[in-house]
């Protein structure tokens, strides 16, 4: 775990400033700048959409009695995505806004619920596909 959170905070950074150096050079800093500026503005309005949204869906269905997993499961994913966005990058702002679009969402979601699944059934000593 602590290999992957190394690679994590020094790889993608430098992945990220490649990348930036690149574009920057392809199509200039004052260019460069204003995308990453406009990818944050930008950001941060969805989120706040997004997030209000969730809100409102998060208190019906407590209001109706229902658990509010999925909804949460959603806010999640928005924090994340929003976080993303906060961070200057190509990359990671992709990463973001596929987290703050409803329909991208939904496959990262889907992605993480099997992810989650299998790490539950693998602690229980189930595995994929056994009968019990």
């Amino acid at each position: 775990m602590l290999i992957k959170l190394i690679l994590l905070f020094t790889l993608i950074p430098l992945v990220e400033l490649a990348l930036l150096i690149e574009v920057g050079s392809r199509i200039g800093i004052g260019a460069t700048l204003a995308i990453v500026i406009a990818t944050g503005v930008l950001g941060a309005v969805l989120a706040k959409s997004q997030g209000l949204a969730i809100l409102h869906r998060i208190r019906n269905e407590i209001s109706t009695g229902q658990l509010p997993a999925d909804a949460l499961f959603d806010g999640a994913l928005i924090l994340a995505g929003g976080l993303l966005l906060l961070t200057p990058g190509l990359l990671t702002d992709a990463l973001g806004f596929s987290c703050l679009i409803p329909f991208s969402r939904r496959g990262i979601k889907d992605w993480l619920r099997r992810k989650i699944q299998l790490r539950l059934e693998l602690r229980r000593g189930h595995f994929p596909g056994e009968k019990e």
